[in-house]
C-alpha cells in the first residue's frame, strides 16, 4: 500500500480516521466475557460498526501481549479478519519497537510475514538500524516516533543543539528523510503539539502523519488540521478510547459506530475547508 492508496481512501470516505484497537479485557462490555474468545469478539464488531468511517486501524499490542498466548491469537485474529474482510484499510501494528539486528528483523518478520499489517511504530533512538529492517519489505511503512503527545516528552524531544538551535524532533524527521520516502515513511505527532506541527512541515511537507492524543488526551482536531494538514491531507488522526468505550453496554458497537461517524463528519468540513484554501493558493 503506498501513499495515494491511503489519500483515494481519505478522498472516498471523506474520513481521516484511524480507530485504535486498544483492547482491554477489564474494559469491555460483560456481555462479551462468555465468547470463546471476548477480545476478538469486541474487535470484530467494533470494526463491522465503525469500517465505513474508518481508513485505518491501529492494534496497540501491548493489550494483547499482557494476556499471553491468548493475547497474540485475538492479535492474529483481528488483523486476519480486517485485512480479509476490509482489505483496503491501512492496517497499523502500535507496538513502538526499536531494536537492531536480528532482533530488528524477528520483529520485522513477525509484523510483516506472520501477520498482515501494512505498518509498524518504530522509536529510532538507536538509529537507522532500528528502522532498515521494516523497510525490506515492499509496500511496508515504518511510522517513526518524532512527537509525542505524553506529558514528559519534552524530556528528549525538545532537547535543542546548541550549535544549530535544532530540536531533537527535528533531527529525527531529517534522519527519517534520509531513510526513505513518503510511501515508506509516516512519523508520530501528537495532537497536543498541534502547535509544533508547522515546524515538522518544513521538514516532512509530504509525509503522512499519525496523531494520537485528539479526544481523551485534550487534543484538538481542528488545531491539528489547521497546522498539520497538506495538500493531499498527510494525517491519520487516531481515536481510540473515545470510540470503543462509548459504552460498556450491549449496544458498544452502535454507539462506537456513532462515535466514529460524528468524527467523521467533522473530519469531512475540515477536508473540504483544506481543498478551498488550496485552490486559493
Amino acid at each position: 500500500m503506498n501513499y495515494r492508496d491511503i489519500y483515494n481512501k481519505i478522498v472516498k470516505k471523506n474520513s481521516f480516521l484511524c480507530v485504535g484497537l486498544d483492547t482491554d479485557i477489564e474494559k469491555i462490555p460483560e456481555c462479551l466475557l462468555n465468547e470463546e474468545d471476548p477480545v476478538f469478539e469486541f474487535n470484530k464488531r467494533i470494526v463491522d460498526a465503525t469500517q465505513q468511517f474508518a481508513v485505518a486501524y491501529k492494534p496497540n499490542t501491548a493489550f494483547y501481549e499482557a494476556l499471553g498466548a491468548k493475547g497474540w491469537t485475538s492479535l492474529q485474529k483481528t488483523a486476519e479478519y480486517i485485512k480479509k474482510n476490509y482489505p483496503g484499510i491501512f492496517l497499523i501494528a502500535d507496538c513502538k519497537r526499536g531494536d537492531i539486528g536480528n532482533t530488528c528483523k524477528m520483529y520485522a518478520k513477525t509484523f510483516f510475514e506472520q501477520m498482515p499489517f501494512d505498518a509498524v511504530t518504530l522509536s529510532p533512538y538507536m538509529g537507522r538500524d532500528s528502522i532498515s529492517p521494516f523497510l525490506e519489505y515492499e509496500g511496508k511503512w515504518a511510522i517513526i516516533l518524532a512527537l509525542t503527545s505524553n506529558p514528559s516528552a519534552s524530556d528528549f524531544q525538545i532537547i535543542q543543539e546548541k550549535e544549530t538551535d535544532e530540536f531533537l524532533f527535528e533531527k529525527t524527521l531529517k534522519f527519517g528523510q534520509l531513510w526513505g520516502d513518503e510511501n515508506r515513511i509516516m512519523y508520530v505527532a501528537g495532537a497536543t503539539q498541534a502547535y509544533k506541527f508547522q515546524q515538522i512541515r518544513k521538514i516532512a511537507k509530504n509525509n503522512f502523519l499519525l496523531v494520537p492524543g485528539v479526544g481523551a488526551q485534550g487534543g484538538s482536531l481542528e488545531d491539528v488540521a489547521t497546522f498539520g494538514m497538506n495538500e493531499t491531507c498527510g494525517l491519520l488522526v487516531n481515536s481510540s478510547r473515545g470510540i470503543i468505550y462509548a459504552s460498556n453496554g450491549s449496544d458498544f458497537a452502535e454507539k462506537a459506530g456513532e462515535q466514529a461517524e460524528a468524527i467523521s463528519i467533522k473530519m469531512k468540513k475540515l477536508l473540504e475547508d483544506n481543498k478551498k484554501n488550496s485552490q486559493r493558493k
